[in-house]
């Protein structure tokens, strides 16, 4: 018997992680080449849901990132308060993430654990430096797309910032107004 449905074509890991990177960095002008170059640089890793890939404040083992292929992960931050986390992003397929870590080695700012299953390319400091020597333009590229999302996010981090500083002024006026209110009916109360 005839199955009227084809099979479908399997995807080719490589190529999906080629595009994806692509995408994540639009502006760099990466040519499809130049992407593989890059893609061919990463080691794959597989991680289960609910697997930490990295907690805030590592300091060891911290200098890759990661061009999320499959799944999704939760980036998290402590709020100070024990045991009180903040939800920063949800990570989708197509983004990186950890780039500070791969520049500049130093501690994660965040925790970042996987939501459902996922399928990761890590480029590590090492593999970087190496694209550097041996695929400059590439690794340029590349390094332009990183530096693209960290300033959107900066840019979106002082957007947050500055409604976090006005909400912070409106609600000092109204304790400042409460505190007046509260100190004129005492000193009422004290001349009766």
């Amino acid at each position: 018997m005839n199955d009227p449905t084809p099979p479908r074509p399997r995807t080719d890991l490589r190529e999906h992680a080629v595009h994806l990177l692509m995408r994540a960095a639009p502006l760099a002008g990466m040519s499809l080449e130049e992407a593989r170059t890059v893609v061919d640089a990463m080691r794959p890793l597989h991680l289960l849901a609910d697997t930490l890939l990295f907690e805030e404040g590592d300091a060891v083992d911290n200098d890759y990132m990661v061009l999320v292929l499959e799944g999704q992960l939760r980036v998290v931050s402590s709020s100070g308060a024990l045991g009180d986390e903040v939800v920063i992003s949800v990570i989708d397929p197509g983004s990186l993430i950890g780039e500070m870590g791969v520049i500049d080695g130093g501690p994660r700012s965040a925790s970042c654990t996987a939501l459902t299953d996922v399928k990761l390319g890590v480029l590590s400091r090492a593999s970087l430096l190496a694209l550097i020597e041996t695929h400059p333009a590439a690794a340029a590229r590349l390094m332009l797309g990183v530096a693209k999302g960290l300033a959107e996010r900066l840019r979106e981090g002082n957007r947050r910032l500055r409604t976090l500083s006005q909400l912070t002024r409106a609600l000092q006026s109204e304790l400042d107004a409460a505190h007046a209110v509260n100190r004129r009916l005492l000193d009422a109360q004290g001349r009766s």
